[in-house]
């Protein structure tokens, strides 16, 4: 077994990650600094003692008043040492920020989730989190967590095995609640075991070798191995009487008890529906997530802490202002109403905030966006129309359309020369980086577009200058999108129909609500969808966007619907498409880092030579408001939703400078 006691686990990629290497190594050889430690080994580390633990003062006055245990009893015997960015920080005050409702719950989510592990803040390294430690079997077949001991739930209930296996027993492997057991908790057609050890030990066992099954729990939205059983059995009828539970279906709305379990439990949003439900955050729910202003409150359990032994967070309180329109919050922070914002903060709003700083009282951090490019053009390879299906399947069409757009133009009027004009690659930086793939097909050069398009013999040219299709149409393009997601789009849209034209292709740009624009996606009726080649920072743990099946970037949905339901649907794949799969599969179960490094390059190259995904430009910074008082808000964060950023970004070490 190979044992993961500190702060993290160091993967190789955390080394090659400069050098564009990316493998992941499950071998850890000394302590080595990082954001979070176990309180034993940062003493280990810096040979200081924590003698004394500290709390907020709102939280002494409950003490003082018995309504509280004293802050040494409520944290765990082991707690997680947070490093500060700036400085050891002080008590109080209120976050101001903004969301657009319920259906936002990612930015909430965002900054409070906790998981069993965690990415440090560029994900190249597995960090301790619920867990302080874990082992590995030698065939990466069974892995043994182990909880912290006295950690609590934000009612001051204990966390043990017996919420792990509620959880697994009762919420995963219940029909009525999980239908399908999540992949990452799949290895060879099978869902895991996990198997309860001790109060605090646990162990998750596969029927094969699931060695990236770290960082997939790192990268995790939603609840993973730990529901409040003392809570959540009130709702489940293997612990209540059927009879009762139905009761309280009735009064509260629902047609079925699992209807009711899943909002006040088991949803990812459950703690922000139900501000009863006890959770492991630094902040907890106490108001309606309906309501004008919503808040959170300091959990008076968190189970993490600063060097100088300060439980955290610092922050008493968030309120999040409910806004209609996205927009909306641009506007706010330019009034200096927000304290701290990057979610429904982008590239645009960039010159009216900057223009702003000194009347809002904020500054505008460039956080650095995993994003290879802003604007991801997905030809759909299962496009219904069978005209269009057979140039989309030919590389040298897709090719022809990439080399015809003038990149360079588009970083300059779009993105004020701010980003770089590239391929749909991953950014410079991260693991699996490719210069070659960056630029691979992605320089202007119209003649050599027409060439191609002429070998297709695409030659025939109606009165308006715009090419033939083999059945005598003319060659239209329709290009959907969502509106009101990022508003560089439509620029960056109307500029690629023109360089298509220019090259006699004929293209149409249709915008659609979001919602219609996923379920179109998700049935294959699109000819071209568009979103952000985004995911880059720890590829191996979200490989959607390159697999193609994250569906927002339909560039083949119905051949990743296929695989990911075991050809149950969808349609079945053929030629390099299938290669890419069939390598994913070699990939999850190759224990040998360097033999997985090697297969996962040739999905790389696969992608190098196909261009399924037509990229624009991309790197650009991440605009991110901050109040001048607000410190600890690191100036360096790498921008990515498998970060979970700004959870990367640890908002429990945030303060207002008094």
């Amino acid at each position: 077994m190979k044992r993961y006691l500190v702060r993290m686990v160091i993967l190789s990629l955390a080394f090659s990650v400069l050098v564009g290497l990316g493998s992941i190594s499950f071998a850890q050889e000394e302590i080595i600094p990082a954001e979070y430690y176990n309180l034993s080994d940062y003493e280990e580390l810096t040979g200081e003692k924590v003698t004394e633990f500290n709390e907020a003062p709102m939280l002494a006055k409950l003490v003082e008043q018995g309504k509280l245990p004293p802050v040494e009893e409520r944290l765990p015997k082991n707690p997680l040492v947070v490093t500060p960015y700036e400085e050891v920080g002080q008590y109080g005050g209120t976050w101001r920020r903004a969301w657009t409702g319920l259906a936002d719950q990612w930015g909430p989510n965002k900054i409070c989730h906790e998981h069993m592990l965690m990415f440090d803040q560029n994900g190249t390294t597995v960090l301790p989190g619920v867990a302080e430690s874990w082992e590995v079997s030698e065939d990466a077949k069974v892995y043994t967590f182990t909880i912290r001991e006295g950690i609590k739930w934000s009612d001051g209930v204990p966390l043990t095995t017996d919420d792990v296996m509620f959880w697994y027993e009762d919420v995963i492997m219940n029909e009525e609640l999980t239908p399908t057991v999540p992949t990452w908790l799949c290895a060879g057609g099978k869902p895991c075991e996990v198997e309860k050890v001790d109060t605090y030990t646990f162990k998750v066992k596969f029927a094969q070798p699931k060695p990236l099954f770290p960082i997939e729990i790192c990268k995790l939205g939603g609840y993973a191995f730990f529901l409040p059983k003392h809570y959540g059995k009130q709702f489940h009828p293997k612990y209540t009487d059927p009879e009762t539970i139905e009761k309280i279906v009735k009064e509260e709305g629902y047609d079925f008890w699992h209807q009711l379990f899943a909002t006040k439990v088991s949803e990812s949003n459950s703690w922000l529906q139900n501000s009863e439900l006890p959770v492991l955050f630094p902040w907890k729910a106490v108001s309606s997530p309906t309501a004008i202003t919503m808040n959170l409150e300091r959990n008076p359990y968190y189970w993490k802490i600063d060097p100088a032994g300060n439980q955290l967070p610092y922050i008493d309180r968030i309120a999040q202002a409910l806004v209609e329109e996205r927009e909306m919050i641009t506007m706010k922070a330019v009034a200096g109403e927000i304290d701290m914002q990057v979610r429904h903060i982008s590239f645009p709003d960039y010159t009216l905030l900057m223009e702003n700083r000194d009347k809002g009282g904020y500054r505008v951090l460039q956080w650095k966006q995993a994003v290879g490019a802003d604007v991801m053009i997905c030809l759909n390879q299962n496009v219904k129309d069978p005209v269009l299906r057979e140039l989309f399947e030919d590389k040298k069409f897709r090719q022809a359309l990439s080399i015809a757009l003038n990149r360079e133009e588009i970083n300059e009027l779009v993105y004020l020369g701010l980003g770089e004009p590239r391929q749909c690659s991953l950014i410079s930086g991260v693991a699996f980086y490719d210069p070659e793939w960056e630029k691979k097909w992605a320089e202007y050069d119209p003649e050599k577009a027409n060439q191609l398009l002429d070998e297709l013999e695409l030659t025939h040219r109606d009165r308006e200058g715009y090419r033939s299709r083999p059945d005598g149409k003319t060659l239209a393009l329709t290009i959907t999108f969502p509106s009101g997601i990022f508003g560089a789009w439509s620029d960056v849209l109307e500029m690629v129909k023109k360089y298509w034209e220019d090259v006699g292709v004929k293209v149409a740009i249709v915008p659609v609500d979001r919602s219609l624009y996923q379920v179109k996606c998700d049935s294959g009726d699109l000819e071209i969808g568009i979103w952000n080649f985004d995911r880059n920072a720890a590829v191996l743990a979200d490989p959607g966007r390159i697999l193609g099946w994250t569906t927002d970037g339909p560039w083949a949905p119905l051949y990743a619907l296929w695989y990911t339901s075991g050809g149950k649907s969808g349609e079945e794949p053929k030629g390099d498409i299938r290669k890419l799969y069939e390598i994913w599969d070699q990939v999850q179960v190759t224990v040998d880092e360097a033999q997985r490094e090697e297969l996962f390059k040739e999905i790389i190259n696969l992608h190098k030579e196909n261009i399924w995904m037509i990229g624009t430009v991309g790197e650009l910074p991440q605009p991110v408001v901050v109040k001048n008082n607000v410190r600890n808000v690191p100036d360096e964060v790498v921008w990515d939703d498998s970060l979970r950023t700004p959870k990367n970004s640890r908002p429990e070490q945030f303060f207002f400078k008094k």
